[in-house]
Parts: structure tokens; sequence; C-alpha cells
């Protein structure tokens, strides 16, 4: 199988309320003209990326039915409280929550929900 751009992300699972997103590409200059030297963007406390993939959300403790027989299998699924964030939103997030990973040579940060202070969301991508 070769590794497009489409399905190189598709065997990744991200798990609980955790979020995949890919940075942005830092400014290389100021509003004003000033050329920032490299490194300055990691020493910022806040990052902005796209979010790539979403986890299932917070899970839900099964309800425990006393009246069961302890022998009977039980086949209940997980239930999730559903994320805010969906693919394709630009977040701003604290570094200080996220974690830095490389995949497939590209940087990625794994950030819980809790960790992300604001959304900007494009409608017409989910029509």
């Amino acid at each position: 199988m070769i590794l497009t751009e489409d399905n190189k992300l598709k065997k990744l699972v991200i798990v609980g309320d955790r979020v995949l997103i890919r940075p942005k590409s830092p400014a290389d200059k100021t509003k004003s003209g000033l050329y920032l030297p490299p490194g300055v963007q990691e020493k910022e406390k806040t990052q902005s990326g796209y979010v790539i993939k979403v986890g299932p959300g917070y899970p839900i403790p099964l309800p425990t039915n006393q009246q069961d027989e302890p022998w009977k299998e039980n086949n209940e699924k997980a239930q999730y409280v559903p994320l805010q964030v969906k693919e394709g939103d630009l977040a701003i997030f604290l570094l200080n929550g996220s974690h830095e990973v490389q995949y497939e040579g590209e940087k990625y940060y794994i950030v819980p929900q809790n960790s992300i202070l604001m959304l900007e969301r494009d409608e017409e991508l989910f029509d």
C-alpha cells in the first residue's frame, strides 16, 4: 500500500478526549515587519493548528445492574460524551497540556480538549 496524504493518517486512532492537531506554519516576521529568529514560536505558551483527528470523547461509566446474574456476559459497548471539537477546526491551545509527536516526518500535537482555548470553525466545511 502506498502512503498518500489522504490515507497516511487513517491508521491512527485517537483515544478519549484527545485531539490530533497539525500546527499552523509559524509566522517568520511580526506585523510590523521584524524578522523573528528560529525558536521564538516554541517559547510561546499558546499555539494554533488544524484539527486532523478527534477522539471519541469522555467515557461514561456503564451502569451496574445488581439484579443480573454474575455469569452473564456483558455485551454493552462503551458510551462517550462527544467532544465539541470537529475535524477541520482551527484550534488555539495551551502548549503546556499538549504532547508533541512526529509521525511520517511531520510534527503534530496530541492535545486534551481541556487544553483547547478557542476554536475557529468554517461551517461551510460541514455542509
